[in-house]
């Protein structure tokens, strides 16, 4: 994955790049999650734009507000999570992306303003086999106090979430076969 950001780093955590190289930061809950999501290059493609271009977030329930319509170094992102008029903001920041062939994906870090403070790589990639497979790594800890007070909350949604995104991006393969 390309390593640039924008100037002004508005990141609100030092350890940036750790979740692409698995190397992840203590201090910090980890979550390492893949899933099979199907096979052959048609569903590396299709998983593979519906990645970059933030439709497993909005399928997986994520409500998106992009600078641009595919992730790419530098690329702000809010997230809204929750239900309804209850959602809480996710300010982030397109670290790194990948774009094929064999392999999509990409990482943002959590930016000042947001619930929990950490960075997330996305990747979907193709197997010399042609198993394509959708990994997430990350590592996160609450900020806010009503998610510090949420306790072992926290981590299960974030697994809970990679979990629905596994099963969007495989419905996402399925299509394409």
């Amino acid at each position: 994955m390309n390593d640039h950001s924008r100037p002004g780093n508005d990141y609100s955590r030092p350890e940036q790049g750790a979740s692409r190289t698995g190397d992840l930061p203590a201090g910090y809950r980890h979550l390492h999650h893949r899933a099979r999501i199907g096979h052959g290059r048609a569903a590396l493609e299709v998983a593979g734009a519906a990645l970059l271009g933030w439709r497993m977030h909005r399928l997986a329930g994520i409500r998106i507000d992009a600078e641009a319509e595919e992730a790419a170094p530098g690329v702000a992102v809010r997230c809204a999570i929750g239900l309804g008029p209850q959602r809480a903001g996710a300010p982030n920041r397109v670290l790194a992306a990948v774009n094929g062939p064999d392999r999509y994906g990409f990482t943002y870090g959590t930016r000042h303003g947001h619930v929990g403070r950490g960075e997330e790589t996305f990747l979907v990639e193709l197997a010399p086999d042609g198993t394509v497979w959708f990994s997430v790594t990350a590592f996160s800890r609450p900020v806010a106090w009503w998610a510090r007070l949420a306790g072992p909350l926290f981590p299960l949604l974030q697994h809970a979430f990679a979990r629905r995104c596994g099963r969007v991006l495989a419905a996402i393969a399925a299509d394409a076969a």
